[in-house]
């Protein structure tokens, strides 16, 4: 098991799902760990189950489509905890289902700033304090669909294509710096962002989701968090500008 005593972590969309998950493994493993989220119930929750179980936490109101609330919330986070070593950029939506020819600009707007500019704002005012403090990770959360893509979801498949470019970018700046740069590619996972879009098991769009991973099931967000955790420890020493898939198969086929 990775140690990450001493290490500070800060976690966009770390309410819910994925980096819930990801929150409380790293918290169980000594890191002091700065809760992001637009959802301030749920983030205050997820400090709690953090606290309850010896962790370290605080819980930070951040919508990362707006750059001054990323910096101001790694600002909040070094200077609560005195340093920066991980940053792992969750947030996102899946954002409206339409056709290229006749998607909203307003909604391919709101899934461009959220999924793709989210992820460099972290990275943008992330890394400075990443180097600040000696070194460390940054884990972005892209998707299959960053990977392949899916119709009706343009702006969706755009965004999170961009994450893995963006990604490769940037470990190749920092490989030298002692920063590595990684992202993930989650297949469908049973998180709240499908429950929202209707998708939950014993449906016609769960099973027909289902069946397009070589495994036949949806992924859950532990087994995404496994990866994440591995990917922001000193275990994937060698690993970095890496797009990594844990999807079930999905685009083994």
């Amino acid at each position: 098991m990775a140690s990450f005593q001493g290490k500070v972590a800060f976690i966009t969309g770390a309410g819910s799902g994925i980096g819930r998950e990801v929150a409380l493994r790293l918290a169980a493993e000594g890191a002091k760990v700065a809760v992001s989220d637009v959802d301030d119930a749920a983030g205050a929750e997820t400090v709690s189950m953090i606290e309850a179980s010896g962790g370290t936490a605080l819980f930070i109101h951040c919508n990362v489509a707006d750059a001054a609330e990323v910096e101001s919330a790694i600002a909040q986070t070094v200077e609560a905890f005195g340093g920066l070593n991980i940053v792992v950029n969750n947030a996102g939506i899946g954002g409206e289902a339409n056709m290229t020819g006749d998607y909203s600009l307003e909604g391919w707007h709101t899934v461009i700033d959220i999924n793709l500019n989210g992820v460099f704002y972290g990275m943008r005012y992330g890394i400075p304090a990443i180097l600040a403090s000696g070194g460390g990770s940054v884990v972005n959360v892209s998707s299959i669909l960053g990977l392949v893509g899916w119709a009706t979801a343009p702006a969706y498949v755009a965004a999170k294509h961009g994450v893995s470019g963006l990604t490769k970018a940037a470990a190749t700046e920092y490989a030298q710096q002692g920063i590595r740069v990684n992202s993930v590619h989650p297949g469908f996972i049973e998180t709240p962002l499908l429950t929202k879009a209707g998708i939950t098991p014993g449906t016609d769009g769960y099973t027909f989701i289902a069946g397009k991973h070589a495994m036949n099931r949806l992924g859950t967000a532990d087994e995404v968090a496994n990866l994440i955790v591995w990917l922001a420890s000193d275990e994937a020493s060698f690993v970095t500008g890496s797009n990594v898939a844990v999807d079930g198969g999905y685009t083994c086929q």
